[in-house]
């Protein structure tokens, strides 16, 4: 190997391929997508249902990896992580905010991708290897047997806004219920259309052999612009 080092010619100083530092990167990156994989698509997705999330963590996890091992040599180690969890810290999109549990997939995908790729030679392949498993294990320690009621979510238009104030909040639960057929652990009352008389309401429950995880939708529509 180090021979076909030697004779690997050089465009503009630099080498055309440095087979020790590119199997490197093959093997991590490798190691790191089955680390990602794991949690996003086998611990998170079947309880979320959330195919955009599960697009945007496996691509933002080979993103953030591909940046921290190819600017590894470049004195931004620490500096340079702590700034991508500051970054994506504050993240909002445009129409809604990230909720707290999908933030914090958010941040474990970022901190694992972090760490496989700037662990350097001081960090053995044992240790690096037992910290993404210990990862793992928490994650679906937290998420399989902790907590063992998973709440849903459904979006639904609601006609009865004479029902959305404070003080008849047991009656919009109650007429919910009755509609739905759901037995509701609370309600969020989003956008109020008081021209259509509507109102956007979020309605929570947990999940049971009789109540299949709920659809998820978007809070909001694209034009509500947050409200």
């Amino acid at each position: 190997m180090i021979f076909l080092e030697r004779v690997v010619p050089e465009i503009f100083g630099i080498r055309l391929i440095n087979l020790s530092d590119f199997l490197e990167l093959l093997v991590r990156l490798g190691f790191n997508l089955i680390v990602v994989i794991i949690i996003v698509r086998f611990i998170y997705y079947p309880v979320a249902r959330r195919k955009d999330y599960l697009f945007t963590y496996i691509l933002i996890s080979s993103v953030i990896f591909a940046l921290c091992f190819l600017l590894e040599n470049v004195k931004l180690q620490l500096g340079f992580a702590l700034g991508l969890f500051a970054i994506f810290g504050i993240i909002r999109y445009r129409t809604l905010q990230i909720d707290i549990k999908e933030m914090t997939y958010l941040f474990l995908i970022i901190g694992i991708s972090v760490i496989n790729a700037l662990a350097n030679k001081k960090i053995s392949y044992a240790e690096l290897i037992f910290a993404n498993l210990a990862l793992i294990l928490v994650t679906y320690l937290l998420e399989k047997v902790f907590l063992l009621k998973h709440e849903s979510r459904k979006t639904i238009v609601y006609e009865k806004i004479d029902l959305i104030k404070p003080e008849k909040r047991a009656e919009l639960i109650k007429d919910l219920e009755e509609r739905t057929g759901i037995k509701i652990n609370r309600v969020e009352i989003g956008r109020v259309d008081f021209l259509r008389d509507t109102a956007r309401i979020r309605i929570y429950y947990f999940e049971s052999e009789n109540q299949p995880a709920g659809f998820d939708e978007d809070f909001t529509d694209q034009n509500d612009n947050g409200d």
